[in-house]
């Protein structure tokens, strides 16, 4: 059956409809409308529109530019929405059009529904856009690795996320453990909150403790006008990392057990209580529960933070990661020193495997941009790779030049110690000083003896 010329059909199937000529007079309107309306739809032709529908504004679309309108009309307890649109002939205007969208309640609902989900699916896309925006540098996906151990790990961390406990980050220097906190934070419900870090590594007392809780105006000398707020402070409604916590002082830690317990916290010259929702999640290096029983650590502090312990494994641990690792790192470098390593060599792996690295990652990725600093093609070879070299044996023709030859075999020993030591440890000089055990004035007297760059 052919339908294309039967224009009365289409137009009385659509709900609602009425046209106005230039005089604002209904010249037609379909059965379906005029049911809706009450009104006779012979006697309506010809009248004007507000006659026949007291609630209508069609006439005031005979004037002005606007070809598209929406009106929505509350009539004998029902709600309609309208579409209108200008009838134009040869630029000129010659009527409106209107007919409805919705007639009904549940229409709405529907309509509202639809809009709803559109909506909705545009806020969480513009929410991970915040996120990724205003958050922190890291997330889960940054944890590479198809480990068991890695896998371990990764779900350790999304069920930290879900719950609103301390953690207490465990793992040796350079393991990750930063990442790790910051990837519980972006999983969590405070994942659009502040996440907030410092480390009490080598930091003075008094500076931890304004650091964390600030300080009013006048507090002590040299303090900021004004006074400053404190990391628990910035940390509201969001994390806050509390790295190396191992070395926090004695004399602060009670004063911290408090702002974890209580959430209350003091600032220096204050004697006010300010309160602070900041989720904690502490790291250490060191076995919490060691330095308990040495008296180096509170022990009710040790069992506030270790609500929620996560063990970050060594790299030694998990060595079938180190392919992966190792790849994401030579892209990371090609792109930021413009070099195009496309292969790696299968013995650099082998190699790479062999060793225990006490570094962990952080030693890893020294030793792959170090690499990468001598390669001239496309590809990573095994050679590019420095690792110690044998020293069981001495080479006594250089040593015949020497005046003291026992003490430049020491001097030679003492630089490479403490090279691969700042290698270890990221070039830190604090962390390098503490593992060497000596103070970091004395570990800077040394590199200048020793001609290491400082």
């Amino acid at each position: 059956m052919d339908i294309s010329n039967r224009f009365e059909m289409f137009a009385e199937a659509i709900p609602g409809l009425m046209v106005i000529d230039t005089d604002g007079n209904l010249v037609y309107i379909n059965e379906q409308c005029a049911d809706y309306i009450k009104c006779d739809r012979e006697k309506a032709r010809g009248q004007f529109v507000t006659d026949v529908f007291p609630p209508s504004c069609m006439h005031e679309m005979l004037k002005g530019n606007k070809k598209y309108n929406v009106c929505f009309y509350f009539e004998d307890g029902r709600m309609s929405v309208s579409s209108q649109v200008q009838l134009r002939e040869e630029g000129k205007v010659v009527g409106v059009l209107e007919y409805d969208t919705v007639q009904d309640l549940n229409g709405l609902d529907e309509m509202f529904m639809k809009y709803s989900e559109s909506l909705r699916q545009e806020a969480d896309y513009y929410r991970e856009q915040v996120r990724a925006f205003q958050s922190t540098k890291y997330s889960i996906k940054n944890i590479l690795g198809s480990s068991k151990k890695t896998q371990e790990l990764k779900h350790q961390i999304e069920l930290a996320a879900t719950m609103q406990s301390t953690v207490l980050i465990f793992g040796e220097t350079g393991t990750g453990k930063e990442l790790v906190a910051h990837s519980i934070h972006n999983l969590s419900d405070r994942a659009f909150g502040p996440f907030v870090s410092v480390n009490a590594a080598g930091m003075p007392e008094s500076l931890i403790e304004s650091e964390l809780f600030g300080y009013e105006d006048g507090a002590f000398t040299g303090a900021k006008r004004g006074g400053k707020r404190g990391r628990f402070e910035l940390a509201n409604k969001g994390t806050l990392f509390l790295d190396e916590v191992n070395q926090m002082p004695l004399s602060l830690q009670p004063k911290l057990l408090r702002a974890l317990q209580e959430g209350e916290i003091e600032k220096i010259g204050s004697e006010e209580i300010t309160k602070v929702d900041a989720r904690i999640i502490a790291a250490t290096n060191r076995d919490l529960y060691e330095m308990v029983q040495d008296n180096t650590f509170r022990d009710d502090l040790y069992y506030r933070l270790n609500v929620f312990p996560i063990i970050v494994p060594p790299l030694r641990e998990r060595k079938s990661d180190i392919p992966e690792l190792v790849r994401a790192k030579v892209e990371e470098l090609n792109l930021e020193r413009g070099k195009k390593i496309t292969r790696i060599d299968p013995e650099v792996f082998r190699t790479l495997k062999s060793y225990d690295w006490p570094g962990n990652i952080r030693e890893l990725y020294n030793r792959v941009e170090a690499a990468m600093n001598y390669a001239e093609g496309d590809t990573l070879y095994q050679e590019y790779f420095k690792f110690r070299a044998d020293n069981s044996r001495v080479n006594i023709d250089e040593l015949h030049s020497e005046e003291n030859p026992i003490e430049a075999i020491k001097k030679e020993a003492e630089r490479k110690l403490i090279n691969e030591t700042l290698i270890r440890f990221d070039h830190n000089k604090t962390k390098a000083a503490e593992f060497l055990k000596i103070s970091r004035p004395l570990l800077y007297q040394k590199m200048r003896r020793l001609g290491i760059k400082v």
